[in-house]
């Protein structure tokens, strides 16, 4: 059975990386992903509460929840209304026969929501019906 405690230590587990690397949000997603792949964090294993975690990271609640929806989403963590942030069972790669952890998808495209691509909208468009639409010329 997985551990239901949760590890205070959780910053200094977390290989987050250089800011340079992007948002915090992105960077803390990547390291739980790398460490759930890695086989660092046992499938079933409680993750800390985001208010936690945010404390041991020194930032915001949001950071740390923005995170845990996008590995959410990815698959490799559950969570339920009520109940502690779990690693989804299946999430860990199995070892294969020589003992070496099997290579985990990664997913090539960021949806996360954000700001949208201006380049392809039709200004001109856009602003001839604003023309129209208010009798201007």
């Amino acid at each position: 059975m997985a551990d239901d405690r949760t590890d205070s230590a959780w910053g200094t587990f977390l290989e987050l990386g250089d800011p340079a690397d992007g948002p915090l949000h992105v960077r803390l997603a990547r390291a739980l992903r790398t460490a759930v792949t890695g086989g660092r964090i046992a499938s079933g294993s409680a993750l800390p509460p985001s208010r936690s975690l945010a404390a041991d990271l020194g930032c915001s609640r949001w950071v740390v929840t923005e995170a845990y929806a996008q590995l959410v989403a990815e698959g490799y963590l559950e969570a339920r209304s009520g109940s502690a942030t779990r690693v989804r069972a299946g999430a860990v790669a199995a070892p294969e026969a020589g003992g070496a952890v099997a290579a985990r998808w990664e997913p090539e495209f960021d949806l996360l929501p954000g700001v949208p691509d201006l380049r392809a909208f039709p200004r001109r468009r856009w602003a001839d019906a604003v023309r129209e639409a208010t009798g201007t010329l």
